[in-house]
């Protein structure tokens, strides 16, 4: 099985502020969308609990939540304690592509462990104030691919590229 994280970063690598997504791409959306359809997602529980509720569980996707609370339950996502054992009760379904989808923890924890196999990046072409931020990466350990170049439109008020990256 893959495991492979997703993620859209800003050119400060900020990822979000007060719990949320700082930008609005719709474009990137339907990537993130598209990409993680009939898979697992895997979530820290404060990045699950940010998605509004009326989009949570993602639909069509395992949801699978990782926490330290012991007790915590949540209607239609799978409560696991580790990511070891997020990616366990993946492989066990028989997944190919199995997705971290963040926050910025679970980030960390997942690339300082090596649990990464390649990575989705959105790359937004401007700085944001925010309070959770993208791991530091040395991208000379990974093949990259561009997926899409998307310019700024009415819909997207950002600039941004899409890349893959596999780890050489």
């Amino acid at each position: 099985m893959i495991v492979s994280l997703i993620v859209a970063v800003s050119e400060n690598n900020v990822i979000g502020k007060d719990n949320n997504l700082i930008w609005h791409l719709p474009s990137d959306m339907q990537f993130f969308k598209q990409t993680t359809l009939n898979h697992c997602v895997v979530s820290g529980r404060k990045n699950y609990e940010s998605i509004p509720k009326k989009f949570r569980p993602l639909p069509s996707r395992t949801n699978i939540v990782v926490t330290r609370q012991q007790d915590y339950r949540e209607n239609g996502a799978v409560v696991v304690h580790s990511l070891e054992e997020a990616i366990q009760y993946a492989e066990k379904l028989g997944e190919e592509e199995c997705f971290i989808i963040g926050g910025g923890q679970i980030y960390q924890q997942a690339l300082e462990k090596g649990l990464i196999d390649q990575m989705y990046i959105t790359h937004v072409f401007e700085a944001f104030e925010g309070d959770t931020f993208f791991p530091q990466i040395n991208y000379e350990e990974w093949e990259e691919e561009t997926l899409l170049t998307h310019l700024k439109d009415d819909k997207n008020p950002h600039h941004f590229t899409i890349k893959k990256y596999k780890r050489t």
